[in-house]
């Protein structure tokens, strides 16, 4: 009976999805408000439906119903809850699955903000939503239909992929991922109305930037949140190895926050309209080629799925909606003319489309990095990989002049500039750099591009924090009080301003912290018995006992270390070996002591319970911790932006430097 109803569910939202789009094409074609509003009432169909049918896979993973699929191939009883629930993105059929969520609650809620504010695009947009969905409700029920009927009905499963289970943060992480990767969906509608009906106005321009904000945000804290993972489970005591997967999400981050840049220009001096399209219209064609390499099996990664049908499926899709959006580009981006005048000139645009092109040649730079090594197979049959060699000696220089440029562009006035005006507003800034650099060499940092990469993240942390405490000191000196003018230059009229700079903030942090823990950790390797002690660093570990731990869902080694700092005891740390019942070889768990300014890091080589030896990377790595922090300011900066747009949306006055 439950396989019955998924199975409803999903047929109901692909029907639901491909009559919406229809209405929704011919609402725009014949301009029918009648039709328009079926359109959005289906929407709303497609939203129910894979919400329920989504419902409907958790209960089952719940309460152990084996009866479905995919329940039988990932559930089992002795799960913990978290487990359990997160079992609905572990494997393919479940994350499609979930995919559909994701899609349906984003049409639906954009269905309903939308509705009749922008009467000339609104069908349009429902049109290209309810397509996409309609290829996802597609994929669900058919080459990746989770809902099939198990008989006979096994008493337990095996559980999902034990790397799965071995961190609290598999809770969130593809959650937030999905929520970006989907999330794409929506601008790229709106994009394609906005070409459609060959009109980007101001009024248009304030949602498509709202609603590229919204997954740019889910994604942004995404990536770093699978860097975590890695860092806390993996044990190798890196959180970034461009990985192909990693690289997939990593790809899309990078025009999202290029097409978020041009969106600024685009609404100070009405220019880049047809260059923001198209960057957006590239987001989302990326989170879809990103989709085919987690799941279609071509690369060897602990991200992707195995080989399958979706893997052609979805290839194919991409190459419908990129013939999709060069035709639709081909014929309508000339209506998109640009109303005012670019300054080419010394200028915070001039600076800003700059930007823009370094992160489009660092977008290129990635893909062809890790798309490469496919198409000499595909062509030659010969297996090859691009390594982290490659991706460091190409990204290095472009991510430093990315973080010089976020401190320049700010800098300077928008318009053409005098040189006086560049002086007053470059010069300055330059103090910030060199003390940055100063600090980091007399911490003893000697690489030549971390000195280089702080010397430009202190130029660009003076000028970000010039640039929040302008408003501030603007009503100031026009007699607010102190906390009059913090409110209204922070939180009020200025709020989308200032989240922006939280952000900006938050990407000098991280690169920052980037460059010192890649290339100031120390690392060694040691083998310790019961009692033994050994110094790596400033820290002394002594290895206490190796204890055998017995779990619902698996088994453990456990090394015991008492972890000394100057003589004294500090605490405690437990890296494990995991033995769970359907991986032959054990997974290991690192444990990790932070710090504001460094970790310690243990992880467990190899282990001897019966003569209580255990073999150990130890690793103390700088700053870690400040890319977490780091990511947390970016994502506070992205809510304060999104804040300030609702309130400007509502009829605010802004903040007018």
């Amino acid at each position: 009976m439950t396989p019955a109803l998924g199975r409803a569910l999903i047929l109901l939202s692909v029907a639901a999805a491909i009559a919406g789009a229809f209405t929704a094409f011919a609402a725009g074609k014949l301009g029918s408000r009648p039709a328009t509003l079926l359109a959005r009432r289906l929407a709303y169909v497609f939203a129910f439906a894979m919400v329920a049918a989504n419902a409907l896979m958790v209960w089952g993973l719940v309460y152990g119903d084996f009866s479905i699929s995919y329940v039988a191939q990932v559930g089992a009883r002795d799960l913990p809850l978290w487990v359990k629930v997160s079992s609905l993105w572990s494997s393919l059929e479940g994350s499609i699955l979930f995919w559909g969520l994701v899609i349906g609650v984003y049409v639906g809620w954009a269905a309903w903000a939308l509705a009749d504010r922008h009467p000339e695009h609104e069908p349009w947009a429902l049109a290209v939503w309810l397509a996409c969905g309609a290829f996802f409700a597609f994929l669900i029920a058919g080459p990746a239909q989770p809902f099939h009927t198990v008989s006979p009905v096994p008493p337990d499963g095996p559980g999902p992929n034990p790397l799965l289970q071995n961190h609290i943060l598999m809770v969130v992480h593809p959650p937030f991922l999905y929520l970006g990767y989907v999330g794409m969906t929506i601008p790229f509608g709106l994009a394609c109305a906005a070409l459609f009906a060959g009109r980007l106005g101001h009024e248009f321009l304030a949602p498509l930037r709202t609603w590229l904000l919204v997954p740019w945000t889910f994604l942004t804290v995404a990536i770093v949140l699978g860097g975590w993972w890695a860092y806390e489970v993996l044990g190798w005591g890196g959180y970034w190895s461009w990985d192909p997967v990693e690289n997939a999400s990593f790809l899309p981050w990078l025009t999202a926050t290029a097409a978020l840049h041009s969106a600024i220009v685009l609404e100070r001096r009405s220019v880049l309209k047809a260059w923001t399209v198209v960057l957006v219209l590239c987001s989302f064609l990326l989170t879809i080629l990103g989709t085919f390499m987690t799941r279609s099996g071509v690369f060897n990664s602990v991200h992707s799925f195995t080989q399958s049908d979706i893997g052609p499926t979805i290839l194919t899709f991409f190459a419908a909606g990129l013939l999709f959006s060069v035709a639709l580009l081909a014929l309508r981006v000339d209506s998109l003319r640009a109303e005012g005048r670019f300054e080419a000139a010394p200028s915070r645009e001039a600076f800003f489309l700059g930007n823009n092109l370094l992160l489009v040649l660092f977008t290129f730079t990635v893909l062809v990095g890790t798309v490469f090594p496919l198409i000499v197979e595909a062509a030659r049959g010969v297996q090859m990989s691009v390594g982290r060699p490659y991706f460091d000696r190409m990204s290095v220089p472009i991510g430093v002049a990315l973080l010089f440029l976020m401190g320049v562009g700010p800098a300077l006035p928008w318009g053409a500039a005098s040189a006086a005006q560049v002086r007053r507003a470059l010069l300055p800034p330059l103090s910030g750099g060199v003390v940055f650099a100063l600090v980091g060499a007399l911490a003893g940092v000697r690489n030549g591009w971390t000195l280089v990469t702080l010397f430009a993240g202190g130029y660009a942390a003076q000028v970000t924090l010039a640039e929040m405490l302008r408003p501030v000191l603007q009503r100031r000196a026009r007699g607010e009080s102190f906390g009059a003018a913090l409110r209204g230059g922070w939180f009020g009229a200025g709020a989308r301003r200032f989240g922006a700079y939280v952000a900006h903030a938050g990407t000098v942090l991280i690169f920052v912290a980037i460059a010192v823990s890649s290339t100031m950790g120390r690392q060694t390797e040691v083998t310790l018995r019961t009692g033994d002690m050994i110094e790596v660093g400033r820290y002394g570990l002594r290895l206490l006992a190796v204890d055998q731990v017995r779990e619902p869902h698996r088994d453990a080694t456990v090394a015991r270390i008492e972890v000394l700092q100057g003589g004294r005891v500090v605490g405690q740390l437990e890296p494990r070996m995991n033995f769970y019942p359907t991986q032959r070889e054990p997974i290991g768990t690192p444990a990790v002591r932070s710090g504001a300014l460094e970790d310690l890091y243990l992880s467990v080589m190899n282990v001897d319970p019966a003569g209580g030896s255990v073999g150990l990377l130890a690793m103390v790595n700088p700053m870690v911790v400040w890319i977490w922090v780091a990511t947390g300011v970016m994502g506070l900066g992205a809510l304060l932006s999104l804040w300030g747009s609702r309130r400007r949306a509502a009829g605010a006055p802004s903040e007018v430097a």
